[in-house]
């Protein structure tokens, strides 16, 4: 999933409030955001929520990832 589908994911499930938040939060800690994300995949899955959280986490693992998602959160709103 690219950053791209990722925000349509949220946005069709009205996540997108939360992302912020949640980027606010995970953000500054960059990879070991990424990696709090990684340890709740499974339970996410249980949700449907799988692929959105693993989508974030391979994001927030890129340098500019937390820059490029709010760009993308924000490009809508």
């Amino acid at each position: 999933m690219n950053d791209a589908e990722l925000i349509a994911a949220l946005k069709r499930r009205g996540l997108t409030n939360a992302v912020s938040v949640l980027l606010d939060v995970i953000g500054p800690l960059g990879v070991l955001g990424a990696q709090l994300l990684w340890i709740a995949q499974p339970t996410a899955g249980l949700f449907g929520g799988r692929e959105i959280v693993a989508g974030l986490a391979r994001t927030l693992e890129q340098p500019d990832g937390v820059e490029r998602l709010r760009a993308l959160l924000d490009e809508d709103a």
